[in-house]
């Protein structure tokens, strides 16, 4: 494994024919399935620990997932609490032998930092430096804070 820290994982796969549910396309489960590996992947490549899943939300599934598709998952730490780790990802499919991808679903991913006891441990912390990074690092807070103004119980 590398020594050197990485902010962002991307997963790169054909949707298979086991992947595809009742409705004729991939599965929204299998679809988060997805989403926890590459944000896991991107989180253990920032923090060189192992880590846990400790929300995922704000969840938009714009278009379904065919099988056959070539699917990339892309997963981006874009902010860092002390063991915590914030990351947008976003699913894209399209055809395998050419074409510009679409984007099927979006959402963001906080995972935690654990040492060998099962016990939060610090990370280092992520400081964006272009302009992308800044913007990407605002983004999942203005849709969750929009999400949040939105829902009524």
């Amino acid at each position: 494994m590398s020594e050197t820290v990485a902010n962002s994982a991307t997963l790169r796969f054909l949707a298979a024919p086991t992947d595809v549910g009742h409705s004729g396309s991939v599965d929204a489960g299998t679809v988060l399935v997805w989403v926890d590996k590459a944000a896991y992947a991107a989180a253990v490549g920032w923090a060189k620990s192992y880590c846990v899943t400790a929300y995922v939300g704000n969840i938009h599934f714009a278009d379904p997932v065919n099988s056959g598709d070539m699917v990339e998952v892309e997963a981006t730490v874009v902010y860092t609490g002390r063991s915590s780790m914030h990351i947008p990802t976003v699913v894209s499919s399209g055809d395998p032998r050419g074409g510009i991808p679409t984007m099927r679903s979006q959402c963001i991913v906080i995972l935690v930092a654990v040492d060998a006891d099962g016990k939060p441990t610090s990370v280092i912390s992520f400081v964006p430096t272009t302009a992308l990074e800044v913007h990407s690092a605002m983004m999942p807070w203005l849709e969750l804070g929009s999400a949040k103004k939105s829902w009524t119980p």
